[in-house]
């Protein structure tokens, strides 16, 4: 049986007009599992996720980390147990790659991570660049720079916004592989590829602040879940264990 470990009770968050907005957010995230966030641009995904993270603060209602407010950790004690990564990198950093990955030590000072940074490197597929400078690498380089930081820091939780963003298609279904491999630890990603969304065991719909549904790819997946998200007409091949997703005619 799953526990949950991260829990959204009654959020509420709103920008200055004509921002977006999170409303009466009720979630619970439980651990192990890999879960994606889908919905149309504005939808809130990232916003739940920066609410997860403690870089935003609810207007209203409570963010709880295994049953503690996450307003209450301290910076070292959260980084240990959740790590988050955002949509938008900081691409122009002066450091090597491998003295980015690195940074990923910090919660632990001088105790070792599980995981060392030559593995975070072959995890991803840089260990040849290990020597670069970030801001020469292409932009999908440069994302799977700052994934293997994330896995070195070896949370339990990673909140991951867009992690697939500029990634040729092999890197994308690598890091898939990968986050699903590593034991214990619990996944919640944004995503916009909805095809990407069947490799998942959670998928969340999320339209307007509000949760659509969560469930199974073959719950939330369907045409007139999609259609509703989306507000576009999408139709779903299915060959063998293969789902495919393309506009109506």
């Amino acid at each position: 049986m799953n526990k949950g470990i991260l829990f959204f009770h009654h959020v509420s968050f709103s920008y200055a007009p004509p921002g977006g907005f999170i409303e009466d957010l009720n979630l619970s995230v439980d651990e192990g599992r890999f879960i994606c966030l889908l919905g149309a641009n504005g939808s809130g995904k990232s916003t739940i996720l920066k609410l997860g993270s403690g870089i935003y603060t609810p207007s209203k209602g409570t963010v709880t980390l295994w049953n503690k407010p996450l307003r209450e950790y301290k910076g070292k004690d959260k980084a240990k147990l959740l790590s988050y990564l955002p949509q938008v990198l900081d691409l122009g950093v002066p450091f090597r790659v491998r003295e980015l990955v690195e940074m990923g030590r910090y919660p632990y000072g001088d105790v070792p991570p599980a995981v060392c940074v030559s593995d975070a490197l072959r995890m991803v597929g840089l260990e040849n660049k290990e020597n670069s400078f970030v801001n020469t690498l292409s932009g999908g380089e440069r994302r799977r720079a700052f994934i293997a930081m994330t896995l070195l820091q070896g949370a339990g939780v990673l909140l991951l916004d867009e992690p697939l963003a500029n990634l040729d298609i092999k890197y994308q279904l690598e890091l898939i592989r990968i986050l699903k491999s590593i034991r214990n630890v619990t996944v919640m990603m944004a995503l916009h590829d909805i095809n990407m969304a069947f490799e998942f065991d959670t998928v969340i719909l999320v339209k307007k602040g509000r949760i659509l549904g969560m469930g199974s790819p073959h719950e939330m997946l369907t045409e007139e879940m999609l259609e509703e998200a989306f507000e576009v007409n999408l139709a779903i091949k299915r060959i063998g264990q293969q789902a495919f997703i393309s506009y109506k005619e």
